[in-house]
Order: structure tokens, then sequence, then C-alpha cells
């Protein structure tokens, strides 16, 4: 993610009167004795670029003293990272409304699945594979679950992926699980299943790190409502896998996380856990969550599928907050039919996250490319970059498959602009860390780091930012009104601006390998979706995914 060069400022800053921030806040409290000054003032002009005139700076003085002490009585609140925002953003463009009604979804399972010679081939099996074998009780939970925690600790210590083994509740449930399928109960396609989970969620009685290294020892006392929706389902949960620390990049407090295809590269982030452990045949599936990037960078560059829901489709209760308006949780998988599995599994309203709302997830794969209007962002794939002829080769499979692609543009807006919202929120989701200086503790501490970022983001002023999500507004608008021309639309995976936009304006992804480089690594395309409607955007990633065979390739080194 991008981040502003700020200039330092000797002074300590108070903004506008209706919501100036305190600048540098986080090295030291200004001394309530020591009153702000027209001279404090006129250089504090210069962050936030504007000008007042002598008269304009001498009369804000005694409402910028004042607003001051609140901010000092805020910082004495408990406020955790746990409390949300009153204000919850809707991605819903102003007179959009939503079909409520839910249809039958039929997985179509695999029937015929056998256990492979070599046992270990069952690493690289399929969600939809693996429920087969434990439906027809080929295989047990607890074989399953035994194998892939084998897997994991026979191959972390290359990753760096697994940050706490949850074994003994895993096998726990497997029995609980194996025991159910002899008495006839069955809970569905992930009944038996284990997987991991990004540990940005909370676990009662586990540790919930969030990858950093001031929070290394934490444990929260609940857990999160995804977790209680697959043991629902039946999964089992086997592991909590690495998140870059407080959900940037894959660097956390015990070192990087690795590419399976690479291991002198990192696997990017922050779901670095989730999409290296997935790749590597280490977990059936696993739980990721996205703000800016943070499904789609690892998905593309371990080489599996990933789905960003949108806004407000998941529950984050329970899971770390880094954007009350942008952060979704989602899967990350093997297939696409795995992702449409696993969401089905955790999406919908828990009556804790308020920005869920309740709609139906219809998800028919049984789909003809011919009748839907798919775009392509035209700019973006005309464009020079390195993935450019696989992504090419992907609109062609497209052709072949019957799909009339028509060109589109993304709203022409000045979305980088907007990039601050995102900074905003992540400072004020860990202002206690910035004031009490254990930012000193992370890892990471370039320039571009999270402590700093942290620091800058005090800089903004609350006017400005006001002003962002009203200008995201917008955003929402335009992007309706292109988006009322398609059914789905596919770009480069950083094509153009369509990370930005699609986060700021909360539209669903998936993220497929569509081929391999001159280093026989992966490479992905991006399906972009409506709002609320994954079904079908999942059904047609999954016509592409089904006509080509990158998704059945896996690392070498993870394969023996």
């Amino acid at each position: 993610m991008a981040h502003r060069k700020i200039k330092p400022v000797i002074y300590l800053l108070t903004g506008l009167a209706a919501g100036f921030i305190l600048a540098f806040s986080g090295f030291k409290y200004l001394d309530n004795d020591q009153p702000i000054t027209q001279q404090m003032i006129a250089a504090a002009e210069h962050v936030i670029g504007l000008s007042f005139t002598p008269v304009e700076q001498d009369s804000m003085q005694d409402q910028v003293n004042e607003q001051l002490k609140e901010y000092q009585t805020l910082r004495n609140l408990d406020l955790p990272n746990q409390v949300p925002m009153s204000l919850v953003f809707d991605p819903t463009p102003q007179g959009k409304t939503f079909s409520k009604k839910q249809k039958p979804i039929h997985w179509d399972l695999p029937r015929e699945i056998s256990l492979p010679d070599n046992r270990e081939d069952l690493a690289f099996y399929t969600v939809a594979q693996l429920a087969s074998l434990i439906k027809q009780r080929k295989i047990t939970s607890v074989e399953l679950t035994k194998f892939y925690l084998n897997r994991l600790k026979k191959f972390n210590p290359k990753l760096k992926a697994v940050i706490t083994y949850t074994e003994d509740r895993a096998l726990n449930r497997a029995r609980q699980m194996d025991r159910e399928l002899e008495n006839g109960h069955y809970r569905g396609p992930l009944h038996g299943i284990p997987y991991g989970i990004k540990d940005l969620f909370a676990l009662k009685g586990y540790k919930t790190t969030w990858g950093a290294t001031p929070y290394k020892n934490q444990t929260v006392d609940q857990t999160a409502t995804v977790i209680k929706r697959l043991d629902d389902a039946g999964a089992v949960l086997v592991a909590k896998l690495t998140s870059g620390a407080l959900a940037y990049g894959d660097i956390w407090y015990g070192g990087k996380t690795r590419n399976p295809w690479n291991l002198d590269e990192g696997s990017s982030g922050s779901s670095a856990g989730p999409a290296a452990t997935t790749s590597a045949g280490l977990v059936p599936f696993s739980i990721g969550t996205e703000t800016l990037g943070s499904i789609v960078s690892p998905s593309n560059r371990c080489g599996t599928t990933g789905l960003r829901p949108t806004f407000g489709r998941v529950s984050r209760y329970g899971c770390m907050a880094l954007s009350w308006s942008m952060d979704k949780p989602g899967p990350i998988t093997r297939s696409v039919q795995d992702a449409a599995i696993v969401f089905n599994a955790i999406y919908g309203p828990d009556g804790h996250d308020q920005s869920v709302k309740d709609l139906p997830f219809n998800y028919n794969p049984d789909i003809d490319l011919s009748s839907l209007r798919i775009g392509y962002y035209k700019s973006a794939f005309e464009s020079d970059y390195p993935n450019k002829e696989r992504d090419q080769r992907t609109l062609e499979v497209l052709r072949k498959l019957g799909a009339e692609l028509i060109p589109m543009e993304l709203p022409d807006y000045p979305v980088s602009a907007l990039q601050f919202i995102l900074t905003t929120e992540a400072a004020s989701a860990f202002s206690q860390l910035t004031l009490s200086k254990r930012d000193s503790m992370m890892v990471w501490q370039e320039k571009v780091a999270w402590p700093n970022t942290f620091r800058s983001a005090r800089f903004i002023p609350a006017v400005e930012y006001i002003q962002a999500n009203r200008a995201r507004y917008q955003l929402i608008q335009k992007m309706a009104d292109v988006m009322q021309n398609v059914d789905i639309y596919i770009s480069p995976t950083f094509g153009g601006t369509n990370l930005l936009t699609t986060n700021l304006t909360g539209n669903p992804a998936v993220v497929v390998t569509n081929g391999f480089d001159q280093n026989g690594e992966p490479t992905s395309i991006t399906f972009m979706g409506k709002l609320y409607d994954e079904g079908t955007l999942l059904a047609v990633a999954k016509k592409y995914q089904d006509a080509v065979d990158f998704d059945e390739q896996h690392p070498p080194l993870f394969t023996d």
C-alpha cells in the first residue's frame, strides 16, 4: 500500500475547528499548561495545506486549546481494538435494492473419488474431493486431521506460516464428526474437513497474536463468528496461521512467511499463512482477510483461489479491526468450487457486526456464459505489464467458452486521494499502540511500515477524513453506473485502479491462477462482481478454471 511523505514539524499539531488532530502524540503528550499559540497554528498550517490570516489564527486559539483537552479526555477512555465506530459503512448505491430469495444450491460433489496409492497425494485434494471421501467413509476426519497436522509440522520450518497449532481441539472435533457420521448425521461438504485461519480471528482459550510482537501473548475472551460458523458446518480448525503484523505484508514477529513456489521470497500478505499453507497442501482451505489486497496479493503470489467477498457479507466479530469500513474476511482455497462451499458456511448476519446484510447466496455453477454480459477492463488489458500475454490468453479462453466480452472502463475518479481513509481508521484502531510507544516493538520499522504510518496519520484532519468519505459516496454511485452494463467483469489482478477502487466500493473479487511465468511461479487473473452477487461471480470464475488446468499444478517442493 502506498504511503504519503509528510514533512516533520517541531510543534505538536492541532488542526482546524471541528476536529483538528494532534501530531506526534505518539512521542509524548502535550503539556496542558503550555497553551497552543498563534505561532504554533501558523506552523501547523503547512502540514494541512491551508493558510489563515493572523486575525483568524488569533481567533482560533481558544477553540484549539479546548479541543486539545477533549483529545486528552478521549485518550483516557478504554477503547480496545474490538470497539467499532458508531458509523457503519454501507456500500449500497442510492436506490439500489437486492433480491432476498434464496435458491437451493446443488454442490454436485464428485462421487467416484478413491484414496490415492501414495497417501501424500491427499494433500492436494480439493475440499469437494475430500468431502466425498469422508461422506463415503473412505477416510475418517481423525485420519485426515492427523495427516494435515503432520504436514504442517513437517513443512512449517520452511514456510514459517503457523503461529499456533490447535491440535487437541482439532482431534476432539474430528472424533465428534466421525461419531456423528456413524450415527447418520452429516452436516454437509465441510463435515470433518481440516482448515487453518489467519491469526486475526479470536479463539477462546488460544492466543490471538495479530502477527505482531506487542500482542504475541494476547488472548481474547471470545470466539470469532467465522470460527463458530465453520464449527457448525463441521469443519476442523487445525492451526492459526500467520498474518503480516497487524494485517500488513508477510513479515510477522517470527520472521517472513515464504512463497511455496520460491522459498527465497515472501508469500505476500497480509493473509500470508493462509495462502502459503493452502498452496503447499498443508490445509485443504483457509480463511484470510482483505482490506487492500490482503487476499488478492498472496493468492496471486502463491497460486491459490482467493475470494474477497462484498463488504458486509461476512461477520468480523472476533476479528482484529484494521479499517472498519474496508475489512472483509474470505476463503482461500485450491478451487472456485471450494471457495463457494466455504463462503456458503460463513456468510450472513450474526447480530454482532452491524455492517452485515441479510441477503442470499445464489450459486449455480451450471451457467451459460453467452447469456451474461461480461466486461473486461480495456485500458488495463491494453497497458504494458508483465502478465499481459497470459491475461490475453485468459480472454481467449472465455471467448471460446461462449463469452462475448464487452470493453469497459472504471470510473474516472482520483481514487488514490481516498486511500488515507484506510490509514486514518487503522491509526485509530491502534491509537493506544502509538501512544504507549509499544510500536517500537514491531519487527518492521521502515518508513512505510505501520509504526510510522500510524504516527503520520495523526496529521490527517478529521474534516478531510469526512470529505474523503463523501467523495467515496460519489465513487460508489459512479461504480454502480459502470456495473449496470455488465454482470461481471475481468481485470488484470493489479490492473489500473481496480484493486483500490473496488476495495473502496466494496465489490467482490475472485482471484484464480491463469498460468506460470518464466520462473515457473504462478500468475493470476481477477474476476469482479456486483455487490452481494458472489454467486454469479464464482460461477463464471469456475467455468474458466474448469477449462484450464493451472489449479491442478502444485509447488514441487511440497509434492513429496
